[in-house]
């Protein structure tokens, strides 16, 4: 499926992001969704996804500041964290599994935090 990413940018720190994940795809609701993210030099981390069943998973770097939420009837994952560090500079990437099979990969979108 694609999936088209959009929110991020420029982010002072401390403070909040959002992103959306939308695709005009079937099968959305079958789906984990989520976000992973890449800052330079760095290996590929699982930020967030939300199951099917609408039961979240956080990665350790946000857990505890962030949210991950779904509405399959706009086949959409939203992501929200607050006080944001300059850590959290990278490029975020939506995906799609289907149990563990890979369904779909967003082309990214940058999440910089500075001020």
């Amino acid at each position: 499926v694609q999936l088209v990413e959009s929110g991020g940018g420029l982010v002072q720190p401390g403070g909040p992001l959002s992103l959306s994940c939308t695709t005009n795809g079937s099968g959305f609701h079958l789906y984990f969704v989520g976000w992973y993210r890449q800052a330079p030099g760095k290996q590929l981390e699982l930020v967030a996804n939300v199951s099917p069943r609408n039961s979240p998973t956080y990665g350790d770097s946000v857990r505890g500041r962030s949210t991950i939420s779904r509405d399959n009837a706009k086949k959409t994952v939203y992501f929200q964290m607050v006080d944001l560090k300059p850590e959290d500079t990278a490029v975020y990437h939506c995906y799609a599994n289907f149990g563990e099979i890979r369904r779909g990969w967003g082309q990214g979108i940058q999440v910089t935090v500075s001020s």
